[in-house]
């Protein structure tokens, strides 16, 4: 279902997600993984059977959709509103449209958001779900969400801290370094928060395709990031140089941070 690329050294692959075993905040963590939906879920209790309905429900839309619509899944441009598809594909659309790019781009974080809104119509009010390097989170208390950056040496280094105000929100990130899906541009790390999952993913993409020539493409990724709306803030990393913009609270992360 995801737009695959030359294969890379993956830290989000399901064998090398070292993140995930970092020290968490006390939640329950559940696994969910289907075809190329991979999630880690933490709430107060477990929750990998209502997960795994409302994950595969989320797929079935997709997939049926784009049976129906090919150029859903291949499409690099944004498509046009359509009135008449379910919710998480207009959501994939309407981010597209917002960001400039194709709709799968907002694909991974689509999907998170409609588990973790499920999960919380189910009246679990305290959800994180991390699908292949893109989150929603919603807690109730603030927490740090650590980036990863591929070979960057600011990898792992540092993280975002949100505040309960912030949340929910989607904290999505796109790479030319690591993970599958299709990246134009060369940074290794473009990280948007916004209230939106899908719409964070599908921005996240953007600015990664415009990162190409050092600081020069991180100042013209921050300068597009400034003019869109419902953007929180976003933080830009290639090599050595990190840019942000917004409401972003960076902070400094050892081994034993917390998520």
């Amino acid at each position: 279902m995801g737009r695959k690329r030359k294969r890379k050294k993956d830290p989000y692959s399901y064998r090398e997600r070292s993140y995930r075993r970092l020290p968490q905040s006390g939640l329950v963590v559940s696994r969910v993984r289907l075809m190329e939906t991979d999630l880690h879920i933490m709430a107060r209790t477990l929750v990998t059977d209502a997960a795994l309905t409302l994950a595969t429900a989320a797929r079935g839309e997709i997939e049926h959709y784009i049976a129906e619509n090919p150029d859903f899944l291949h499409s690099l441009v944004p498509l046009p509103d359509d009135e008449t598809a379910p919710e998480i594909i207009r959501s994939m659309l309407a981010a597209g449209i917002h960001a400039g790019v194709g709709p799968m781009a907002a694909v991974a974080g689509a999907v998170a958001e409609a588990v973790g809104r499920g999960l919380e119509k189910d009246g679990h009010n305290e959800i994180i779900v991390e699908n292949g390097g893109d989150v929603y989170v919603h807690r109730e208390k603030q927490c740090t969400i650590a980036i990863y950056a591929g070979e960057s040496p600011l990898s792992g280094r540092v993280g975002l801290r949100l505040q309960p105000q912030q949340m929910p929100c989607g904290v999505c990130t796109s790479s030319a370094a690591i993970g599958h899906s299709l990246s134009l541009g060369k940074s290794d790390a473009a990280v948007v928060i916004a209230p939106q999952a899908a719409f964070a993913d599908a921005l996240a993409t953007r600015l990664g395709n415009e990162v190409r020539d050092g600081a020069g493409g991180l100042n013209n990724a921050l300068t597009i990031a400034q003019k869109m709306e419902d953007v929180t803030g976003v933080v830009l990393i290639a090599g050595e140089k990190l840019g942000a913009w917004g409401a972003v609270q960076l902070v400094r992360l050892d081994s034993g941070h917390e998520t």
